[in-house]
């Protein structure tokens, strides 16, 4: 019996890694011909995995590995007027306009006739509290939960706050390493929705998945009625 549902905000509500993607032409044109941009995109990407326990995540982790590449992998004097233009870049990131998954609203207003709704997602509080409230979705939510990192144990936490157990709760989400796997090891349920476009960081081994048993679905309008099939309503 399912009595709560989490979902992931990122990619599975709205896209957000195609933010990124579509910062790397500009982030090239403003670095100029200095710069040989397949090893330095490259070394960009070992930075923000190697600064996450420091930054965690989102567009203000990423300014700072960006910032950081460039002055390592540069002997030349970095002006002023290229820095003004990277923060630039950063804030046009930061207030970029959402493009919220089309089953989006129609799949959370049919579900949140039935159920208790949790948004869960992890990153930079202000950030994502940020892109909650940009989206017009949070309405459908009886709490927003941002948490520094999706593991076991702050699936754990989140759940003993809400009195949910976790055999009554399914998560949504888009990323098999931090929406699907930690819920399943705590003895929840999960649905999996791929997205075209996922963080290298959030990929995983087939290997870790080959014993594990989730719901995939192809899109979030298929939810709904997966979720009616498959559980009793609680």
């Amino acid at each position: 019996m399912i009595t709560v549902i989490g979902f992931d905000a990122d990619d599975t509500l709205w896209d957000y890694e195609i933010i990124y993607h579509r910062a790397r032409p500009k982030i090239a044109k403003i670095l100029g011909g200095g710069f040989d941009l397949e090893p330095f995109f490259s070394q960009l990407d070992q930075a923000e995995i190697r600064n996450i326990p420091l930054y965690g995540y989102g567009i203000k982790s990423y300014a700072l590995s960006l910032i950081e590449t460039v002055a390592r992998l540069t002997d030349q004097p970095i002006t002023g007027g290229t820095l003004l233009e990277l923060v630039e870049l950063i804030r046009q990131m930061l207030s970029s306009e959402l493009e919220i998954n089309p089953y989006a609203g129609e799949t959370l207003a049919k579900l949140s006739a039935s159920y208790p709704l949790i948004l869960i997602t992890k990153g930079e509080p202000y950030e994502q509290e940020n892109k909650v409230e940009r989206s017009g979705l949070s309405g459908y939510f009886e709490t927003v939960e941002i948490v520094s990192h999706k593991t076991t144990e702050a699936y754990r936490q989140i759940l003993k706050r809400h009195g949910v157990a976790p055999e009554n709760f399914l998560m949504v989400g888009n990323s098999l390493k931090s929406d699907i796997l930690p819920v399943i090891a705590l003895g929840g349920k999960a649905v999996h929705i791929p997205h075209h476009q996922t963080w290298f960081h959030e990929q995983v081994d087939e290997t870790e998945t080959e014993a594990v048993e989730f719901g995939q679905l192809e899109h979030l309008g298929q939810l709904p009625g997966y979720i009616e099939l498959s559980f009793d309503i609680g």
